[in-house]
C-alpha cells in the first residue's frame, strides 16, 4: 500500500505568486460559508448563517403561521433545507390553483413563499464590521496591483457585503446592470467584457437583494435591500432560471473556464449546487488548461460532491483541512521539518496551524492570505518537494495545474 502526501509549502509558494500578480486571469467563486465564516461587529460568529443555521432560524420564525404546512412538507421532502422547501412551496403554489395540500390552497402557498423570501432578506441584510472584515482583505488584494485581465467574483449569495466593501474603498465594479433610475440588466456586457481590467466582474448567480420585477417583468436593481425577488435553485423552475440575468450570468462562468489559461478559486463553496457543478464539470472536461481550486472547510471524507469533482477531473483540486486532491492524487498534509528559507514561518503560519491542518478553507485567513501575498517575504525559488510514505515505493505528488 503506498500512501501519498501533499507538501502545502509547495501548493501555496505557487498560488501565491500567482495571486500577487497581475498577469493571470483570475477568478473567486464565493458560496454561503463564506459569511458565515466572518466575524460579527460584536466578536461573535457568523455574520450570516450559511444553509443550514438560515433555515433553522426562518422556519422558526414561521412555525406559529405555517407549523402545520412546515410538517407537511418535510414529511414529504427528503431534503429540509430552505431552498428544497421553497422550491416546493412555490412548485405548489403554480399547479394546485382553489385545491388544498397541507390545508393551503395555490395562493396561500404563494403567500408562505414571500414570507420566505421576506424572511431571508433581513436575515442576510447586514452590514460588514467597521474594524475590517475578509471582504474588505480581498477587494485589497483585487486593487493592489495593475492587472491585466480584471478579477470575476462569481457568488451564489444573496448579501450586499461585496458591494460594501468595494464601495467603502472607492474600487469600481459591474455587477450586469445599467442605468440611472431603473438599472437594467445588459447581457451583451457580461458576455464581452468590455470594461478597463481595473474593474472588477461582481456575477451574482442565484439573485441579490435589491432585484425586483419591472412593470414590464424584466429583473432591475433598485438599489434597496428588499427581497421579493431572490432566486433559489429550483429544479421545478425552469423557465424562472433560463430568465436574463441568471442564463447569462451561468453561461459567463463556462465562458470564463473555457477561456485559456485560467484559474478559478472557490471559497465557502459545496459544490451540491447541481446546476453550477454541471457548468463546472463541463466546462473543465472541454479546456484542461484552466483549473479550479476548491478550498474547502471540512475534512476531506466529509466535501463529497468536490471530491467528485475532483475524481473526473484532474484540474480540479480540493483543498481541505486534513488532505487534498491534486491532479487525481489524493495524500495527507505533510509540511517539511526545515522550513524552505528563514522568512518562510510566519507564512506557514497563514496557511497551516500549529496541529498541522490546513486553513485556507476558512474565509478570514483565506483572505488574509491573498491579502498579504504581496509582502517582501517569498521564495527566490519554488521549495523542494519532499517525498514521504509509509510503504515503498513513495509516490510523488504534482504541482498544481494553474
Amino acid at each position: 500500500m503506498t500512501v501519498s502526501i501533499h507538501n502545502p509549502d509547495q501548493y501555496m509558494a505557487a498560488l501565491r505568486t500567482i495571486v500577487a500578480q497581475g498577469r493571470k486571469r483570475i477568478g473567486l467563486l464565493v458560496g454561503a460559508g463564506a459569511a458565515a465564516g466572518m466575524v460579527k461587529p460584536d466578536g461573535t460568529y457568523p455574520l450570516i448563517p450559511a444553509v443550514a443555521g438560515l433555515t433553522d432560524q426562518v422556519l422558526t420564525t414561521l412555525a406559529p403561521t405555517y407549523q402545520q404546512q412546515i410538517d407537511g412538507l418535510k414529511a414529504e421532502l427528503a431534503q429540509h433545507d430552505i431552498e428544497t422547501i421553497l422550491s416546493r412551496i412555490r412548485s405548489l403554489s403554480q399547479v394546485i390553483g382553489s385545491a388544498k395540500v397541507h390545508d393551503l390552497d395555490g395562493t396561500g402557498f404563494a403567500t408562505f413563499g414571500e414570507a420566505i423570501c421576506s424572511e431571508i432578506g433581513k436575515i442576510v441584510d447586514v452590514r460588514l464590521p467597521a474594524a475590517g472584515s475578509a471582504y474588505a482583505h480581498l477587494v485589497n488584494w483585487i486593487t493592489g496591483t495593475t492587472r491585466d485581465y480584471p478579477v470575476e467574483i462569481f457568488t451564489t449569495n444573496y448579501d450586499l457585503l461585496f458591494e460594501e466593501a468595494f464601495e467603502s474603498v472607492r474600487a469600481p465594479y459591474f455587477d450586469g446592470f445599467t442605468g440611472g433610475r431603473e438599472p437594467f440588466f445588459d447581457p451583451v456586457s457580461v458576455s464581452r467584457s468590455d470594461l478597463p481590467a481595473r474593474w472588477t466582474r461582481l456575477w451574482k448567480l442565484h439573485g441579490s437583494l435589491g432585484w425586483r420585477a419591472s412593470a414590464k417583468g424584466e429583473v432591475i436593481r433598485t438599489g434597496q435591500s428588499s427581497a421579493s425577488h431572490l432566486v433559489f435553485p429550483e429544479h421545478l423552475k425552469y423557465d424562472q432560471t433560463q430568465k436574463a440575468p441568471y442564463a447569462a450570468l451561468l453561461d459567463r462562468l463556462r465562458a470564463f473556464l473555457l477561456t485559456p489559461d485560467t484559474l478559478l478559486v472557490s471559497i465557502g463553496f459545496s459544490f451540491a449546487d447541481a446546476h453550477i457543478a454541471a457548468g463546472l464539470d463541463e466546462a473543465l472536461a472541454a479546456n484542461p488548461s484552466s483549473s479550479v481550486f476548491a478550498f474547502q472547510y471540512k475534512i476531506l471524507d466529509e466535501e463529497g460532491p468536490a471530491c467528485d469533482l475532483a475524481r473526473r477531473l484532474p484540474n480540479f483540486s480540493v483543498y481541505a483541512r486534513d488532505q487534498a486532491k491534486v491532479n487525481g492524487i489524493r495524500g495527507v498534509w505533510k509540511a517539511p521539518a526545515e522550513l524552505p528559507n528563514k522568512d518562510w514561518g510566519p507564512i506557514r503560519s497563514t496557511y497551516l496551524d500549529k496541529d498541522g491542518n490546513f486553513m485556507l478553507g476558512a474565509i478570514e485567513p483565506f483572505a488574509r492570505f491573498f491579502a498579504a501575498s504581496r509582502s517582501i517575504q517569498a521564495f527566490p525559488t519554488p521549495p523542494a518537494l519532499t517525498a514521504t510514505a509509509a510503504v515503498m515505493p513513495p509516490t510523488t505528488p504534482t504541482a498544481p495545474v494553474v
